[in-house]
């Protein structure tokens, strides 16, 4: 059904929390004294937490609406494990030292490359050619994440430890030292893309009927789901290689806007996605700073409800 007013009035109300939340995050603490310091840490988390969280909400939600199912997201089908196995494998066989590990931009650009042209393949493999049962593709992304991290486990627990200590500082997604080197490119990368996005909104719309009745429609189901998948993993990727991985933020977002907008029109569904994603992080980053003192990364805790809530719509589908 198209969005009723309740629904935009739910929007209205998203976007005044993640503002106030915002506000709330960069102001709280400031003095005469150190206002300029705490200003120059302040805004580039901020804006890293931002630029996560709408790039994970945007891809996990057009992902979902791809392959026409609430459970799966790109993290779970193994992107995060190839992005952990990419930088032990940087590690081991070329130190934490080399150009290839400490140049962020190098870093960056070298996992993002890899990540795309692994879920390409992997995507290629799911979704080219006869349609594929949910709990298969879910197997197989599950399988190769396993096996990607019982990998990287192995070149973890036979590297030096002094290595293994400098490598552990990428393994949990951490908003406390965001490396502002990276906001640029990754901006660069998604910004643009997200933008763009406005005109994929009818189709996405269209794309939720399923691959006949899309076909039926008109739509050229092939070239627009690789150009659509191309986009997750660039989103993805990005976001990742800005933060570390956060396996099940994109699976909170999507499903809770779906819960909350109950339109079928991604222009709404897109946006609370993105609002309850920054909402997320950010209400998040301000509770684990003031509560728990640094006591544990934000994405413990994500990954921690976002596991509860995974098991939880499992269940929920299997009854139904």
């Amino acid at each position: 059904m198209k969005a009723t007013v309740t629904d935009k009035r739910k929007l209205q109300l998203l976007a005044v929390i993640s503002l106030a939340l915002i506000a709330l995050y960069v102001l709280v603490g400031l003095n005469a004294g150190n206002w300029r310091y705490a200003l120059s840490l302040r805004l580039p988390k901020t804006l890293a937490i931002i630029l996560t969280g709408a790039a994970i909400a945007y891809s996990t939600t057009v992902f979902q609406t791809i392959t026409v199912n609430r459970v799966l997201t790109p993290s779970i089908m193994g992107l995060d494990a190839l992005y952990l196995f990419t930088q032990t494998v940087l590690v081991f066989f070329f130190g934490s030292r080399s150009v290839l590990f400490q140049t962020a931009h190098i870093n960056f650009f070298l996992s993002v490359g890899l990540m795309m042209v692994s879920a390409s393949v992997l995507y290629r493999f799911l979704f080219g050619g006869e349609s594929r049962d949910i709990y298969f593709s879910l197997l197989v992304g599950v399988i190769l994440g396993t096996l990607l991290q019982s990998a990287a486990s192995f070149l973890r627990m036979v590297m030096d430890p002094n290595e293994f200590l400098i490598l552990q500082g990428r393994m949990f997604a951490s908003f406390n030292n965001v490396n502002t080197a990276l906001l640029l490119p990754a901006a660069v990368v998604v910004i643009p893309i997200l933008l763009a996005g406005k005109g994929n909104l009818a189709l996405l719309d269209v794309l939720a009927l399923g691959r006949e009745q899309a076909i039926n429609l008109g739509v050229d189901y092939e070239r627009n789901v690789r150009r659509l998948l191309t986009t997750v993993v660039v989103f993805v990727s990005a976001a990742t290689g800005l933060v570390g991985p956060i396996t099940f933020l994109g699976l909170l977002t999507a499903n809770l806007a779906r819960e909350l907008i109950r339109s079928y029109q991604h222009r709404y569904l897109l946006t609370a996605s993105i609002l309850i994603g920054i909402i997320t992080l950010v209400g998040g980053q301000f509770v684990v700073e003031r509560l728990f003192n640094f006591a544990a990364p934000l994405s413990v805790f994500i990954n921690l409800g976002g596991g509860v809530y995974f098991v939880y719509l499992l269940l929920r589908g299997s009854q139904s």
